[in-house]
């Protein structure tokens, strides 16, 4: 949802942001897009490992940062789930906009408690959900606003290995598991089919010796249309992120997670990766206009999903 407010903050100066949490995605994504646009000025980094002679990470906790960054506009957060909520809490309790890396939270009664507690105290939040931004979104969206849809597959499946080395706290309970990169394909399934999107049915594939699965099987509906999803998080070799959607029209077929689109019979459209900048811009915009954008449907598909899944035994795994 998105909540109108009285603007809290209507200068065009760029927003004085602190980043928590220094992982892979920071660094890959968050840091290079921060850098790459003006309405955003990166003062600060906390994160719990701190390497020597880093001159970003000044300081180990969100406290600290607050504590020695008083002049924040913002802080953006991209620690895991678990535990996301305290700190969150934490930095609107400073009074700072704050910005939520997907999933939202670790439960969905967390994500609407900080919508809430923003909005008492008239701060934006805004709950990202990446895939969104991919190139290829909002033209499939439009694409298929008009269009009688007969059904939907969606394959999604790549290697936690490669993308989550080490990362036991995914396979944790609240890390969601396969679904973290599942629930972007849910994000993009909910941003661009016109009816609201609903869990009929689910298997999970639980490890042995873990407490999230490794791998689900969904069947959804929105509407009269059915949808059915294949979510793995063993797949080695080429990835999959790929969305099919058959319509009257012909299929519509988005690929590595939305930045390939291809219409019928016509050519792929290929775009630069402009998700995170896209986002930190959205981000700005919603402070300097006194908004929050806070959609929980993803995350209540996936919450939905536990409630309904099947349990199905898996091999143990390690990383």
């Amino acid at each position: 949802m998105v909540d109108a407010r009285q603007s809290v903050g209507t200068t065009a100066s760029p927003l004085r942001i602190g980043l928590v949490g220094i992982g892979k995605i920071a660094r890959d994504q968050h840091l290079p897009s921060i850098a790459d646009i003006p309405e955003i000025s990166l003062r600060a980094a906390a994160s719990r490992s701190m390497p020597a002679g880093d001159p970003l990470i000044r300081y180990p906790t969100l406290q600290a940062m607050l504590e020695g960054e008083p002049d924040l506009d913002a802080v953006s957060l991209c620690t895991p789930p678990q535990g996301r909520f305290d700190q969150a809490m934490l930095a609107l309790a400073a009074g700072k906009h704050l910005m939520i890396e997907k999933p939202p939270g670790a439960t969905v009664r967390e994500v609407e408690l900080l919508a809430e507690e923003a909005d008492r105290r008239g701060v934006t939040l805004f709950a990202t959900w990446h895939s969104r931004e991919a190139a290829g979104v909002a033209t499939a969206r439009e694409w298929l606003a008009d269009k009688a849809i007969h059904r939907v597959s969606i394959r999604w499946k790549e290697d936690i290995r490669v993308w989550h080395p080490g990362q036991d706290w995914i396979l944790e309970p609240g890390g969601l598991g396969v679904f973290d990169p599942g629930i972007n394909a849910l994000s993009i399934l909910t941003r661009i089919l016109p009816q609201p999107v609903r869990v009929e049915a689910a298997r999970l594939y639980f490890p042995a010796n873990r407490f999230a699965p490794i791998a689900a099987r969904l069947a959804l509906r929105s509407g009269d249309t059915p949808v059915d999803a294949d979510f793995d998080f063993l797949q080695t070799g080429p990835q999959s992120w790929d969305m099919m959607v058959t319509t009257d029209a012909g299929d519509l077929t988005l690929s590595m997670g939305g930045s390939v689109l291809r219409i019928g019979d016509g050519a792929e459209q290929h775009a630069p990766d402009h998700e995170y900048r896209r986002l930190y811009r959205r981000f700005a915009e919603l402070v300097h206009t006194g908004a929050s954008d806070v959609d929980l449907s993803p995350i209540k598909l996936v919450a939905d999903a536990f409630l309904l899944g099947e349990r199905r035994s898996a091999e143990p795994f390690e990383f």
